[in-house]
């Protein structure tokens, strides 16, 4: 090591596998940064369930190993590079993206990835906006192209996407239908934005459903367990309907048939396939969400960075989610 270089703790992934395969080292360099990144210290760090799929070695892209996960941050920036002019030492942010990890006590981060943090939210919030708002604000808006008027069911509500889906989607003037599975997950999902919630651990519930959007349907589904969810959706959808496809761990059958007379479409989401343009339109909106105040983010569980393997257990295993869950460095 070269003197003068800054050590920090970080979680660095050297081979692919289960939570055990998260190691927790204290001689990590601090990253310096250069042209257009910013070093931020970091004060929380989200977890999402696509970091356990990376780590699994599942997904369809595969950091170089050994890798530090980790794009949602929270923290204050440190430094910056030659070329960064929007930010300066001191300025509170959050991240969508980061270079070198968020699982760490600083990472660095290119600069059209970083946000300034408003001072009404705290920095477990700041950590809960990076991929679950831009996630819901891609696939109400670019993706399901809603129009003010128009039903949405966001399936598993309670959930970081979920609850900035009920958000976006009700300041935007549609009418929002959420499922949870806890009445706990029921009562936040009301409270933030659903004008109606049913649970979906009841047998009934898609008929319950049905019932209350009456014979049209419903315009937008919003999934985050297709391979659970896909057949009954397609069925509650109306003339034109739309299914947009967040998450899915596994395979599903479907009948095409139920497609076709309602003319419906299923489209997948996925955050990284966002232009810059995409991102910049995103944060705009979101940005008059903090200010407005319709932009909440709920935190759930949180756990210090010692814990992370027990957090990507919890994330996948655990049973209804409420809120993002959040590592507090």
């Amino acid at each position: 090591m070269a003197t003068g270089q800054k050590l920090m703790r970080a979680i660095r992934v050297f081979e692919f596998g289960g939570p055990e395969v998260l190691k927790l080292q204290s001689d990590v360099v601090v990253p310096v940064p250069k042209d257009h990144q910013v070093l931020i210290k970091v004060h929380a760090c989200g977890v999402n369930p696509v970091e356990t799929y990376i780590r699994s070695g599942t997904y369809s892209r595969k950091p170089h190993l050994p890798y530090t996960p980790g794009t949602d941050v929270a923290g204050v920036v440190e430094s910056v590079g030659e070329n960064v002019s929007s930010f300066k030492k001191g300025d509170r942010v959050f991240s969508t993206s980061t270079i070198s990890g968020g699982y760490a006590e600083y990472t660095l981060a290119a600069d059209h990835t970083v946000y300034a943090l408003p001072n009404t939210l705290d920095f477990k919030q700041g950590a809960a906006i990076g991929i679950p708002y831009f996630t819901a604000f891609r696939a109400l808006l670019h993706s399901a192209r809603v129009k003010a008027g128009e039903s949405v069911l966001v399936h598993g509500a309670s959930g970081g996407v979920g609850l900035a889906t009920c958000q976006i989607a009700r300041a935007y003037g549609l009418k929002v239908l959420g499922t949870a599975g806890s009445e706990e997950g029921q009562r936040i999902v009301l409270q933030n934005g659903a004008h109606e919630v049913f649970n979906h651990r009841e047998v009934n519930y898609v008929d319950k459903i049905k019932k209350s959007v009456g014979e049209n349907g419903i315009d937008v589904i919003i999934e985050m367990l297709a391979n659970v969810n896909l057949s009954n959706d397609l069925k509650l959808l109306s003339y034109g309907g739309r299914v947009i496809v967040v998450g899915s761990r596994g395979l599903t059958e479907i009948n095409p048939r139920d497609t076709m007379a309602k003319e419906s479409s299923i489209i997948g989401v996925s955050l990284f396939s966002s232009s810059k343009e995409d991102f910049q339109q995103s944060a705009a909106a979101l940005q008059a969400g903090m200010e407005l105040g319709w932009l909440k983010p709920v935190v759930g569980s949180q756990y210090p960075l010692e814990k992370v393997a027990q957090a990507h257990e919890s994330i996948i295993h655990g049973s209804g989610t409420i809120g993002k869950m959040v590592l507090l460095l």
